[in-house]
């Protein structure tokens, strides 16, 4: 029986301590504290009358106080198709404040075919804050596009790397909606060909899941529309 070694990279992705190290993560730099939401709104409204009404209206900028459950975001029929052979309930990767932070993934070996999700919700204390590390995430990558009709702002790119011979192309996709962030990681390889799948096969998965997790938040947009990569 032939045997298939994996790339480096991709046998690390299937052991839980590698995961929670990758997961550990793109969002490491997590939300900025609540305070910086009332200093905002202190300094905009320095010429009012008193210093009482910034602190009561300071919440208004704060829809979400707390992230979803990720693992419930995507319907067990796109898990299906975008991972065949996975757990439909996925698997939450532990969190050091699950409040503001949760991940899910789903990965499977299915044939020769290996493919992998994250979802995450990141919840910041404002929208200022929540636009500035969406700013932050995008500006780290190029070769993307603009998403129309998901959230307040969404960009898709796709990546493709290769390890000993072995492709590997990986969509991601980045939404904020309001003061919460929706991040998504799709990617996919062939053991047997040693390609990856298409770009557009890559990018339509990610938004596609990208679009059931923002609606599972409660405040996404579900017009149609494509990112770039």
């Amino acid at each position: 029986m032939r045997s298939l070694p994996l790339p480096l990279a991709l046998t690390a992705r299937l052991t839980p301590v590698a995961v929670l190290a990758c997961a550990g993560w793109a969002l490491s730099s997590g939300p900025a504290a609540p305070r910086t939401s009332a200093g905002h709104r202190a300094e905009a409204s320095t010429s009012g009358p008193s210093s009482a009404a910034p602190s009561a209206s300071a919440p208004a900028a704060k829809k979400y106080a707390s992230a979803s459950s990720p693992c419930s975001a995507v319907p067990a029929s796109t898990v299906k198709a975008l991972v065949p052979g996975a757990k439909t309930g996925g698997k939450e990767i532990p969190s050091t404040d699950p409040e503001l932070r949760r991940t899910c993934s789903w990965n499977a070996l299915h044939g020769y075919d290996y493919h992998w999700l994250d979802v995450s919700y990141e919840i910041s204390g404002s929208e200022q804050e929540a636009e500035q590390e969406y700013r932050q995430q995008v500006g780290k990558k190029d070769g993307g596009g603009s998403v129309p009709g998901l959230g307040d702002s969404a960009y898709s790119v796709v990546d493709l790397s290769t390890e000993d011979k072995q492709q590997t192309r990986e969509g991601v996709v980045v939404v904020r909606v309001s003061n919460a962030l929706v991040v998504v990681t799709y990617s996919g390889s062939d053991f047997d060909t040693k390609k990856a799948p298409g770009t557009d096969e890559i990018n339509k998965g990610a938004i596609k899941a990208a679009r059931a997790a923002v609606g599972a938040l409660g405040g996404g947009q579900s017009g149609s529309g494509s990112g770039s990569g």
